[in-house]
């Protein structure tokens, strides 16, 4: 299923869709002509039972799963299985048993996809066959990725990727790679993504033969994590050296796709042009394909464009087209219409607006989008105040600022994930380097003995290995105590901006409501809704957290403080924490709810009280702590 997202979200999200459906559609690109299929449907029904006919079955499979619904594969896989066994034929019962998991894995049976993949391994671990293996092993990883479970799937890649480098397959080395690099970039661990990308791409240049549909899809992969992370200059090069390979390939479908990458690229680059002519190129070979799901998001992408341009008729044009297509195909059009209920406003209809958006917000429920419905609700809110109902404008509001918030924390946590996964990866690698440094010291060691050097060689030798493995323990210890505190340093950081652009937000909606508070019509209710945000700016539970971070960062700072400075208060504890950070007046301010005026005059008491002249000696004193 297609799900379209708004801007916000924005053309990455739909970058990031595409990408989940190219790689369940891989083999449906290059599906051969009808004709393949019907000649091995005729040798099929000549041939007599016996091996040859179990290896047609297997090609059989594959045919058909391509070009027919995917239960016609059942009755084939079946006889398959059954010859195979009358025969005792071991290999042709593994590839029957792996044939039954894949089915199952193409309509996300899981469990079912597990049990047969199981059942296929020891086959191949008896008759030694590394080919059956790896690709059992491959489609046990890729149903737990399916599944969500992407650090039990990288751990199942290792041993498919072990398997590859012991069957000295380049080909299959560079596809793990890919595969690799697509679990790193659903977890949102781009830099990993990347690593492993153009790994797959290196081992692709270093084979002889030439295999360019792999080196296309591995390029617009490059392309695709590139703009996820921002970086759509860097990603427009692999992208329209992708597209070119496919296009001399006449794969029109990845051609489709790889224009619709290059387009949202251009749209961040703000080459408004430039984008909408890569999205019109799509459009037109989703429309020659009869593909009405990718036909869909071509309009949405071209919406999103003219309206950025300013041409808000067309854009409303092209938007309408695409939640009409996603009425009648599997399409989920929620961010087209927050998109255009966002475009209602800017032509001042605050009701179609309001209609728009409300549609949305019940779609994004429905499916679980926090994304869209976070901005459907501020859309809403938005068209409610300039409709002059602003009871639920505020409503709405606070809406979206429970979802903002807890997309923040997802954002957050996902950073943070982002930055321990890269941790636990480079310290894996040391520990291979040091190993292999061990191994080459200790075949050193052997030489030594083996040419008779001595006793004091030998003396002199361990004595220098074991000086050399000290010095890169105290080295490896540092870097880990480094890299955590660099982690915790960063974790502090926003968990610090968090608070402070809450209270900033609060704060202004406070004063809002204050001001509508004043007209006569919107009384009622109010008191309440102030009530509520003073509560939650005076709410103690973030500063705990925050204070945590701190004390994880800057170790006994509290208490070397209330050790030198008795008298000092909770609160002027806490505004010598944020001065410990180096922190604007601003930022302080925002995060302790008080104005700048009440950041100089706590600044001035603070002084006074530790006996310092001035805010260098006020800084100063606090860095030294």
């Amino acid at each position: 299923m297609f799900i379209l997202v708004s801007k916000s979200a924005s053309m990455k999200t739909i970058s990031h869709v595409l990408g989940g459906l190219l790689l369940l559609s891989t083999n449906l690109l290059f599906a051969q002509k009808d004709s393949t299929l019907d000649s091995l449907l005729t040798v099929y029904q000549n041939q007599s039972e016996g091996i040859d006919k179990i290896e047609t079955l297997d090609h059989l499979y594959y045919e058909v799963f391509q070009k027919k619904k995917p239960e016609d594969v059942l009755p084939y896989v079946k006889e398959q299985l059954r010859l195979s066994k009358a025969f005792d034929y071991q290999k042709g019962e593994g590839d029957a048993l792996y044939n039954y998991g894949n089915y199952h894995r193409r309509t996300y049976s899981f469990d079912s996809a597990r049990y047969y993949f199981q059942l296929a391994k020891p086959i191949w671990e008896t008759i030694k066959n590394k080919a059956g293996m790896f690709k059992t092993l491959n489609g046990l990883a890729k149903v737990e990725q399916l599944s969500g479970n992407f650090d039990k799937s990288i751990a199942l890649y290792e041993n498919v990727m072990q398997t590859a480098i012991d069957m000295k397959s380049g080909i299959r080395i560079a596809e793990t790679n890919r595969e690799i690099a697509t679990i790193y970039m659903d977890k949102g661990v781009y830099e990993l993504g990347i690593k492993h990308m153009l790994a797959g791409l290196s081992g692709l240049d270093s084979l002889k033969k030439p295999h360019p549909r792999q080196r296309a899809d591995m390029l617009v992969g490059v392309g695709r994590i590139e703009s996820l992370r921002g970086n759509d200059e860097a990603a427009l090069e692999p992208l329209m050296e992708g597209l070119e390979i496919f296009e001399d390939q006449e794969n029109h479908l990845w051609a489709c796709i790889t224009h619709t990458e290059i387009g949202y690229a251009y749209l961040g680059l703000d080459n408004i042009d430039k984008g909408i002519e890569h999205f019109k190129k799509s459009l037109e070979i989703s429309i020659n394909s009869g593909r009405k799901g990718f036909e869909a998001i071509c309009y949405h992408n071209l919406g999103l464009a003219n309206r950025k341009k300013g041409n808000l008729d067309l854009a409303e044009q092209f938007l309408k087209k695409s939640i009409d297509l996603g009425k009648t195909t599997a399409n989920n059009s929620v961010s087209s219409l927050n998109e255009l209920g966002s475009l209602s406003l800017e032509k001042n209809e605050p009701l179609e607006s309001i209609k728009h958006h409300t549609e949305a917000i019940q779609l994004a429920n429905s499916i679980k989008s926090l994304v869209e419905l976070k901005d459907g609700y501020k859309g809403r809110s938005l068209a409610y105040e300039l409709n002059g109902q602003y009871q639920k404008a505020l409503e709405d509001k606070k809406q979206f600022i429970i979802l903002n918030d807890s997309i923040f924390n997802s954002t957050k946590s996902q950073q943070i994930e982002e930055l321990r996964t890269i941790y636990e990866t480079e310290k894996k690698e040391q520990q291979i380097a040091l190993l292999e440094q061990e191994a080459k010291v200790s075949k050193l060691q052997k030489y030594l003995l083996g040419g008779g050097l001595g006793l004091s060689v030998l003396v002199f030798g361990f004595g220098f290995y074991g000086v050399r493995q000290k010095l890169k323990r105290n080295k490896a210890e540092k870097a880990k105590l480094d890299a955590e505190l660099d982690f915790k340093k960063k974790e502090l950081t926003t968990h610090a901006l968090h608070l402070a652009k809450k209270n900033e937000v609060l704060e202004s909606i406070k004063q809002k409501a204050e001001a509508l508070k004043k007209e006569e019509s919107v009384k009622t209710g109010y008191q309440n809704l102030i009530r509520t945000i003073d509560f939650d700016l005076q709410d103690d539970n973030n500063w705990k957290n925050f204070s945590r971070y701190f004390e994880e960062v800057h170790k006994d700072f509290n208490s070397n403080v209330k050790a030198r400075f008795p008298e000092v208060t909770p609160n002027e504890l806490r505004l010598l924490a944020l001065l410990k950070m180096n922190l604007s007046s601003k930022e302080i301010a925002n995060m302790l709810n008080i104005s700048h005026e009440g950041i100089k005059k706590a600044r001035y008491r603070l002084r006074k009280k530790l006996n310092i002249q001035t805010e260098d000696s006020l800084q100063d004193l606090v860095l030294s702590l």
